[in-house]
């Protein structure tokens, strides 16, 4: 069953992209940095998706490209989970946090200046966007999303785009309210651990998405699942920047990462060959997702 919860993307055509040197840029603050390139400490909170040591090892080559190109140190700052990124953008201890689309939203109600830099471009569609999907073993009878009433199931994160809040509005336009028709609900913080618990029997479906489930399938590990559910498109996870940085800084960065060589993967976990410019209407739609459906405010 396909979702047409989407569909406004291209009605409104929120969803512009364009590959290497793109002319387009982000709309610039008017508010000045009160220090100078030099002296500023470029602080990236990257959101926990990975287990630590692989999602360290993933941030590596990365932070080497993008301290050659900006000529000085920036620090990856892993957080704990979603909210914690935000957190750090809010509190002061990034600058800069590589998160999901929900999070964004999430920072700006909650106060921070920031706005979205760039996005991967997915490896399968050669785009900036990608897929939810829901999830269940290969022998499960559940065939469609009318079948999970009364079954246990879990999510990523409330902060999660794909993992929560686009498969729990496909769900609700279906009448299905997560709250009453599931016997079971939990969160599995990040999209591995999520899968462990399909894994083992502790649910009988997950919400993930089509990059995860596809980097399973290719490791062997995915053998006895089965998709019952596929969104629409979704806007890539964008990297944000505090609209305090110094411009010269922003511009340094915003050329850094559409010179990324191939072969460094994203750090959500995403298969994706490069990155291109995003700008703040490319993510609208999410936003009106949870408007719409009374989703916003993070895990609050």
């Amino acid at each position: 069953m396909r979702s047409q919860i989407l569909s406004l993307y291209f009605l409104a055509g929120v969803i512009p992209f364009c590959l290497g040197a793109c002319s387009a840029s982000p709309p610039q603050s008017t508010e000045k940095s009160t220090l100078s390139f030099q002296e500023t400490v470029l602080r990236i909170s990257v959101q926990a998706t990975q287990e630590r040591v692989e999602q360290e090892r993933m941030i590596a080559p990365l932070d080497t490209h993008l301290e050659q190109v900006l000529g000085q140190k920036v620090d990856f700052i892993i957080a704990q989970d979603y909210q914690e990124s935000v957190e750090m953008l809010v509190d002061g201890r990034a600058n800069a946090v590589y998160g999901g689309v929900v999070s964004y939203f999430d920072a700006l109600e909650r106060g921070a200046k920031v706005k979205p830099l760039v996005a991967p471009i997915d490896a399968d569609t050669i785009r900036p966007w990608y897929r939810s999907c829901l999830v269940v073993a290969a022998n499960s009878s559940i065939k469609t999303l009318q079948d999970l009433k009364g079954k246990r199931v879990a999510f990523v994160d409330r902060s999660s785009t794909s993992g929560y809040l686009v498969p729990v509005t496909a769900l609700k336009q279906q009448g299905i309210d997560p709250d009453r028709h599931f016997s079971q609900v939990v969160f599995g913080g990040t999209h591995g651990e999520t899968g462990e618990l399909l894994a083992t029997n502790q649910v009988d479906v997950i919400a993930t998405n089509l990059a995860t489930y596809n980097q399973q399938q290719e490791e062997g590990k995915g053998e006895n699942l089965r998709i019952i559910w596929e969104s629409d498109p979704i806007p890539h996870a964008p990297i944000l920047v505090s609209r305090d940085l110094p411009p010269e800084l922003i511009k340094k960065l915003k050329q850094a990462f559409l010179t990324t060589p191939a072969g460094i993967k994203d750090l959500m976990g995403a298969k994706t060959v490069g990155y291109t410019l995003v700008e703040e209407d490319d993510y609208e739609s999410i936003g009106e997702l949870r408007r719409q459906f009374n989703l916003s405010g993070g895990s609050n």
